[in-house]
């Protein structure tokens, strides 16, 4: 009985092991090279093709082939399926098996989709016979055959331009000159044509030389060396004078503004290395030209567009997929190109910035930075040399102000008046007995004093505290509104809130630890101490002294839908918003107003200006200072400007910034 039971013990076991070893099924074989090819497991895959197939191709080809391919032609989300057939398979006497799988993959031209026939046959192996699979080209694309090679060709899409309201270029598609030379062309005196070329385009002889050395160049090429502005006659003139030196037309961003807008436009240039790794699967290549600053960068996505791809098979007429190029979208803004200049003229080289917004509407209608550059040099090829200049030039031309965060200085007084008589710490009657140019609160300010321009009223009403800008009016009246109030005040008007705008800017910032010390609270009431704001939020805010208490959101896109939307509601009430009108209205027109001169005649506005102190301490005499002017026009208000001109102390201060700006209104106003 014992011999039995051993026997039968064994027989299972055998039974067991023969179960367990039992060769897989041409399907189940089929499937584990398919979770391979999911897996790009390339290497592996090559271990499961026939030994005929292998003679055909080596392994490292195999491998290399895939890999080059579905890298070439930006292969994602590749999915081969493949459906095992339903009745059991024939194990014994079969020697082939054909099996239909589907392969879906994403590329540079679309999704590709396809089916295919493979052919698995039986053999035998180091472990016994097994199924294999009879590899083909087809099988990466079923046009593909042996001996033939995948190819990617590119139409790029054009990119999408800038315009400003009356459809005025700011960020066009032209054409440059290209400017090469001939090396064959060059006669005896080729030291002296490359220093003539050299002077005339800004480029070193050792760069021309490496271009001319380039290994592709021979005698009767045209190398190109660098792009102008073909309304530069003049220096087109000199340059085709010179022996070898020949022009090409070629395509180009150009920026009709130049320097007017250029932080507004910004400008295109090179993909980098370090953003083609970020943005590679975004359509770019290293070829791409992108947005690097200005509008062309914050509007990138939508002027792009999406270049068109072809994958075709090389030398032949069989195309496995394409995709036409979109192209990048037009984009019109609220801008007016003719302000724009005209503000950017006002300034002159000056350090400081202006923002344009129409008062009712929100339409964002100029927004300049001084000093500036001009973008077309970035794309004509600006030298080392002057960009060196310009990023080390202490003005820094290379950065937007219109964006940035500022002490207001006194501009800010009509919003603290604002907040007062909105918190009933302030009534249209006050009035505030001050005697002298200096206050401090009582003896514990110590040296600490509050400074005013003119002590020649000393019954000081609102009205007269705007007038002659009193900093004592105010900073009184911000002890008398008291941290918290003053503060929250602040915030109902935007400060330390991102402003919904596409340009990105600075959020405005009231005080770094709160406005505890009574000092600051005092300085801020009349926009200094740490307030900080940015010229475009300076100008929405005094959009609620013209839309009865309610701010007006600023907008840069003009759209057909496009309407005045309310930023913050019922900041100041209707009653006020007359009071306060009225009083901005005598800063310009009374003889005594801050912003009395020049006068303007035939019209009539509202404003406020500003100086800002920018001191290291109380007591530093050598500080500069910010010179401010916000103004609207009274009569159906259509513009408000916000200037401000840096180091202004020599210059009158904020008495060097109203000229300016009434001079535009004198401009776009009476035309």
């Amino acid at each position: 009985m014992k011999k039995i039971c051993v026997m039968l013990t064994l027989l299972f076991t055998i039974f067991i092991v023969n179960a367990c070893t039992e060769a897989p099924t041409a399907s189940e074989r089929f499937s584990a090279y398919i979770k391979l090819w999911n897996d790009q497991k390339f290497s592996e895959m090559y271990e499961m093709l026939t030994t005929n197939t292998k003679e055909k191709i080596s392994k490292e080809d195999f491998v290399t082939r895939y890999k080059d391919i579905y890298d070439g032609i930006s292969a994602k989300n590749i999915k081969v399926t493949f459906s095992p057939p339903s009745e059991e398979e024939m194990k014994d006497d079969q020697r082939e098996m054909v099996y239909p799988f589907a392969l879906s993959m994403d590329t540079l031209a679309g999704n590709i989709t396809f089916e295919q026939d493979v052919q698995l046959q039986k053999e035998k192996g180091e472990k016994g016979e097994n199924w294999f699979i009879s590899w083909t080209p087809a099988m990466i694309f079923p046009q593909l055959e042996e001996g033939e090679k995948i190819r990617v060709s590119s139409t790029p899409a054009v990119r999408g331009q800038i315009f400003d309201q009356n459809d005025k270029g700011l960020a066009v598609n032209g054409i440059a000159y290209e400017i090469g030379i001939v090396p064959g062309e060059i006669l005896d005196n080729r030291n002296e044509v490359l220093a003539n070329v050299s002077k005339l385009l800004d480029l070193s002889i050792v760069e021309i030389e490496d271009k001319l050395n380039q290994a592709w160049v021979k005698p009767d090429l045209f190398v190109p060396l660098k792009k102008i502005d073909p309304a530069n006659v003049k220096l087109f003139d000199q340059l085709l004078a010179i022996p070898s030196v020949q022009k090409k037309n070629v395509e180009s961003r150009l920026y009709p503004l130049g320097e007017a807008a250029a932080h507004l436009t910004g400008y295109i240039g090179n993909i980098t290395a370090e953003q083609l790794d970020e943005l590679k699967d975004n359509g770019y290549s290293s070829n791409s030209m992108i947005g690097k600053t200005g509008l062309e960068q914050v509007y990138e996505d939508r002027l792009k567009g999406e270049n068109g791809y072809k994958i075709y098979i090389d030398g032949t007429e069989k195309i496995i997929a394409e995709k036409q190029p979109v192209n990048g979208e037009d984009i019109k803004l609220t801008i007016y190109n003719d302000l724009q200049k005209a503000l950017y003229e006002q300034l002159k080289g000056e350090a400081g910035t202006a923002v344009a917004l129409h008062p009712t509407t929100g339409e964002t209608l100029a927004m300049v930075s001084s000093p500036s550059y001009n973008p077309n040099e970035f794309i004509y090829g600006i030298s080392q040399e002057k960009y060196a200049n310009l990023a080390n030039n202490p003005l820094n031309p290379l950065m937007a102000r219109f964006n940035k965060g500022f002490s207001p200085g006194s501009s800010l007084k009509p919003l603290t008046a604002a907040i007062g008589l909105e918190t009933g710490k302030l009534k249209q009657s006050d009035t505030k007995t001050i005697k002298g140019t200096t206050w401090q609160k009582d003896k514990s300010w110590g040296n600490y004093f509050v400074k005013r321009v003119s002590s020649k009223v000393e019954k000081v009403n609102l009205e007269k505290a705007l007038i002659y800008s009193d900093n004592i009016f105010f900073a009184q009246l911000a002890l008398d509104i008291g941290p918290d109030e003053l503060a929250n005040g602040l915030k109902k008007f935007g400060f330390e809130e991102e402003i919904d705008f596409p340009f990105p800017t600075n959020v405005s910032t009231i005080a770094n630890d709160g406005l505890s010390n009574e000092q600051l609270l005092a300085d801020s009431g009349y926009g200094q101490g740490q307030i900080q704001m940015s010229p475009l939020h300076l100008a929405a805010v005094y959009t609620t002294f013209v839309n009865n208490g309610n701010m007006i959101k600023p907008y840069l896109e003009k759209k057909p839908e496009a309407k005045a939307t309310i930023w913050k509601e019922h900041l100041v009430s209707p009653e006020h918003v007359e009071i306060l009108f009225h009083h901005l209205e005598q800063v310009v027109q009374n003889p005594n107003g801050t912003a009395y001169e020049p006068r303007l005649q035939g019209q009539k506005l509202a404003g406020k200006t500003g100086t800002a102190e920018l001191k290291q301490s109380k007591d530093d005499q050598k500080g500069n200072e910010n010179g401010w002017f916000v103004a609207v026009n009274s009569n159906e208000p259509q513009l408000l400007i916000a200037m401000m001109v840096e180091d202004v102390k020599a210059k009158g201060g904020s008495h060097h910034v109203v000229p300016k700006v009434k001079e535009v209104f004198n401009v776009f106003i009476n035309e």
